[in-house]
């Protein structure tokens, strides 16, 4: 592993620390960059465009102050450390602000319930930490070597920092108060991930060392504090192990439920559309031509096949719609119509 020396220190100090002042080159950077990428994410969100959310990773400029807590816990540099925490949770709390002023401007009438970059937001889980801890050890050991550095943009995409922040802003504004906490909770565990990987890689590099060769001044490095940071990481990673349980138990629970409900609808004429489960309850939607079928069969089944315990949400999509062209007096029947019926 390449020695890292004082300038590589220097280097890293000047990358990651930004001063205080409104006449601070980096803190105008900052802020203007993390306002720009906020507008560009909460846009993203709204119109559901993956490659708009990507070019907000690419513009937010939060990995800084994240990973100078880092350096600045493992100098034990409390000024530049207060600082970088501070910028933190200043900008996150800007970032949410943005993402409720546009969602209270454009959220959509259905409050998000289809949109694809909510719904990658909302559900963490432990594998959703495992890519944080390898992001952030990429962006660390990026930063340590400057023969590497080229590979910083690409770190800025993988970790996901403002995107969860302006979901938690927008599901907030439409009330979506438990979703907008586990975007939340997502963001913490990338920053949890970030700063504990960064202090291990730093470390590992002998940051300490080298900043004491070159005559920087150097606190002393406690136990406890090092182990204050993994008991981050083991808190954060408690309800994404609670997240994880759900799920699996959840697709267990509609692989058990579909080959019952098919059976099921197939004793009717009718057609399972989909089987899903989330939080222990099964959907379930069926079509088909009137009569609708019986719900407390379907119940009789899946409690037959093992899903006696979780309750059922039954979508029935039955009926006919009446086509009547302009001018010709005469309707005919083209599709089907729905409603929805409900047995637990």
């Amino acid at each position: 592993m390449p020695e890292i020396t004082g300038a590589d220190v220097e280097r890293m100090t000047a990358s990651l620390f930004i001063e205080p002042g409104w006449r601070s080159r980096g803190l105008s950077k900052f802020w203007t960059l993390l306002i720009l990428a906020a507008l560009i994410a909460s846009a993203g969100v709204v119109g559901d465009s993956t490659a708009t959310v990507i070019g907000a990773m690419i513009v937010a400029p939060l990995m800084t102050p994240i990973l100078g807590s880092a350096l600045a816990f493992v100098l034990v540099d409390r000024r530049h450390l207060i600082r970088s925490v501070l910028l933190v949770v200043a900008g996150s709390a800007s970032v949410i602000a943005v993402g409720y002023l546009v969602g209270w401007i454009g959220a959509p009438p259905d409050d998000f319930a289809g949109n694809s970059q909510v719904a990658s937001r909302i559900s963490p889980h432990l594998i959703d930490l495992l890519a944080a801890l390898a992001t952030g050890t990429a962006g660390a050991f990026a930063l340590a070597r400057a023969d590497v550095s080229d590979a910083l943009p690409g770190v800025a995409i993988a970790i996901s920092l403002v995107p969860p922040l302006a979901v938690t802003g927008l599901l907030l504004e439409v009330r979506r108060f438990h979703d907008a906490g586990q975007a939340a909770l997502l963001f913490s565990t990338n920053v949890a991930a970030i700063i504990g990987t960064g202090i291990t890689v730093f470390l590992i590099f002998q940051v300490r060392a080298a900043a004491q060769a070159a005559g920087r001044r150097v606190g002393r490095l406690r136990g406890t504090s090092l182990a204050s940071v993994a008991a981050l990481l083991v808190l954060v990673a408690v309800p994404l192990t609670i997240g994880t349980v759900a799920v699996t138990r959840d697709r267990q629970l509609a692989a058990d439920a579909g080959p019952a409900a098919r059976a099921w609808a197939a004793g009717h004429g009718w057609e399972v559309e989909s089987v899903t489960a989330r939080d222990g309850r099964v959907d379930i939607t069926v079509l088909g031509q009137p009569p609708a079928p019986d719900p407390q069969g379907l119940r009789r089944a899946l409690d037959t096949a093992g899903a006696g315990d979780a309750p059922l949400l039954l979508h029935v999509v039955g009926g006919a719609s009446l086509s009547c062209p302009p001018r010709t007096g005469q309707c005919a029947v083209t599709t089907s119509i729905g409603s929805s019926n409900t047995s637990s």
